[in-house]
């Protein structure tokens, strides 16, 4: 057994470091910074340093594998996960690196060890992943009631306040998700302004409960179909639209409806956004409120309870998960339908679905309406949430999030977004000091999903229909 890497193997090794040092020097070891007698420059050779050494180690463990060297290649990894924890690292992002990167580059060494030193190639690894994906696909119905179970135990066993308003926020993108995936997922429209809905059903839930003093639950279908509204408008001009030019418009469509809320300031306030949004009562009969200053009772009056502002969360929290279960079954009850086989049509040959007699207009209509209403519900649950509404919060960066999810978690898998919904969402929220690197992340995992599982984590889909006589036990090959 070789003790040392091959000459390549070195060489590699050499010029990934040589790569690493040129690219992050400027753009991480200088850093601009404000000072009092200007625009001045901040060192962070540190932080270079340490990047460059945990990326020289995570390479030479992973070409140490490659080369059938364990003895090389699981102490380079050790080293790589150990430095994690112990080494004083500057950086937040730097230690999650050394976790992330020598788990991986360890998992690398055990799997090249038991394959002799050969690589996994893309097609194993995605049979490998197929089988995976078709197993959870199977479990999905015990696997969706173990989460419901855990998601409604969640305010009893963990009545935090942090712990709560991120579950809110993982159950609205949740929500979101479900409802782009209608139009990408099945309908197969690549629709880059998303967020627009979402904007629509917030502050048409604002302006409604403020200027006509509406309750919630009148203004939340109100909402929905206001952005329902929106989608009908942004269908007609996309009809005769495919690929790239249908994307660029529902981009510009987003972006549009930005500028509209910036600039009509009389009716948006513009950028200082809308205060004072009212807040939901409970089901019209109780307010949360210490000392109610309607003709409604207070909450914890009514049940004979001590005030607590964590019930309002409480509150919020199961109407946005009774909200997205809402969604999910209408999502999955239309794909069922004769409506939902017909965007599955169109999502895989929309040349031939025409040849079958099925009008496209209005399945891309039907598409846009249906998605952008569960949008808007989002967005009406959004606004009264949080009680204030800015621009800012409807930008382009909240449709790729969403875009994301449905494309990480696998199109047309339900259980695939909330996966996905986790990882994007949930992880971010873990990792705090990865906040500046938000962007970067997304990146770094489009990217390999691309290259690993272009499909998505879960793309192993259930057929919205069977043949039953090629199926059952009487079935002929």
């Amino acid at each position: 057994m070789s003790w040392r890497l091959s000459h390549d193997g070195l060489r590699e090794v050499l010029m990934v470091m040589m790569v690493a040092m040129l690219l992050l020097l400027p753009m991480v070891g200088l850093r601009t910074v404000d000072s009092s007698s200007g625009l001045g420059i901040d060192l962070h050779i540190a932080a270079v340093f340490w990047a460059v050494l945990l990326i020289g180690l995570g390479k030479k463990s992973l070409v140490a594998a490659r080369e059938n060297i364990p003895v090389i290649a699981y102490p380079a990894a050790c080293v790589m996960l150990l430095s994690g924890f112990l080494a004083p690292l500057p950086t937040g992002f730097l230690e999650f690196f050394a976790l992330a990167g020598g788990f991986i580059c360890l998992t690398n060494a055990i799997l090249m060890t038991l394959r002799g030193g050969r690589p996994i190639s893309k097609n194993s690894f995605g049979e490998g992943m197929d089988v995976v994906a078709t197993k959870i696909q199977a479990a999905t119905p015990q696997v969706a009631w173990v989460m419901f179970a855990i998601v409604v135990a969640l305010p009893f066993v963990f009545p935090d306040r942090y712990v709560l308003d991120v579950s809110i926020l993982i159950l609205t993108y949740i929500m979101l998700g479900w409802g782009l995936n209608i139009i990408v997922g099945l309908a197969g429209l690549l629709d880059l302004g998303y967020v627009a809905f979402y904007a629509v059903g917030a502050y048409s839930y604002a302006l409604l409960a403020i200027n006509f003093d509406l309750s919630f639950w009148v203004c939340l279908p109100l909402a929905g179909i206001l952005a329902a509204f929106g989608g009908l408008l942004l269908g007609f001009p996309v009809l005769r639209l495919r690929g790239d030019y249908f994307a660029i418009v529902t981009l510009g469509f987003g972006e549009i409806i930005r500028v509209v809320l910036i600039n009509w300031y009389q009716v948006t306030g513009g950028p200082d956004g809308i205060n004072s949004v009212p807040r939901p009562s409970f089901f019209g009969l109780a307010e949360f409120t210490r000392r109610p200053s309607g003709d409604l009772p207070a909450f914890h009056e009514m049940f004979g309870l001590d005030y607590s502002s964590i019930h309002r969360i409480i509150f919020l929290y199961y109407l946005i998960l009774v909200l997205a279960l809402v969604v999910n079954f209408l999502s999955v009850r239309l794909r069922k339908m004769p409506i939902g086989r017909a965007w599955e049509a169109m999502r895989e040959d929309e040349i031939a679905c025409k040849s079958l007699g099925l009008n496209r207009t209005n399945l891309k209509l039907m598409a846009f309406m249906i998605s952008a209403t569960f949008g808007g519900f989002a967005g009406a649950f959004f606004a009264t949430k949080q009680g204030f509404i800015s621009p800012e919060s409807f930008t382009f960066i909240e449709s790729a999030i969403i875009l994301a999810i449905v494309v990480l978690g696998g199109m047309g898998s339900q259980l695939g977004i909330v996966i996905a919904t986790l990882l994007v969402i949930g992880l971010p929220e873990i990792f705090r000091d990865l906040e500046l690197y938000r962007m970067l992340t997304f990146g770094i995992g489009m990217v390999l999903v691309m290259v690993w599982r272009p499909r998505g984590l879960l793309a192993v889909r259930e057929p919205s229909i069977r043949l039953h006589g090629l199926h059952g036990k009487g079935a002929k090959s």
